[in-house]
């Protein structure tokens, strides 16, 4: 169940509750008994951060990093590019090098 945050518009108390989801919004203030409370929109009191915190959910194979295997991935990805470039950069060289022998 989530928790939610509260504030009174007449007292100022803030307050946390942990209700459902489909709960009606909570309106008497423990602290005046003042029908003005308010749900406020508030950021979690977690943060699921950092790379591989759910690396373990999703293990194929033999394959320990799923992570560190996609960086592997883009690396040769990026380096087959390179040396594609590379071929046809000689092949055109090539190219130009025949066609002014025949001249």
């Amino acid at each position: 169940m989530p928790i939610y945050e509260y504030k009174c518009n007449e007292c100022g108390h803030v307050m946390d509750a942990l209700q459902g989801v489909n709960d009606a919004p909570l309106k008497d203030c423990p602290e005046c008994s003042k029908s003005s409370l308010k749900k406020l929109i508030s950021a979690p009191n977690f943060r699921l951060s950092g790379e591989g915190w759910y690396e373990t959910d999703f293990k194929t194979e033999n394959r320990k990093n799923i992570a560190d295997s996609a960086k592997t991935e883009t690396k040769k990805k990026e380096s087959s590019k390179q040396s594609t470039d590379t071929k046809s950069d000689k092949k055109e060289k090539k190219k130009k090098d025949n066609s002014s022998k025949k001249e």
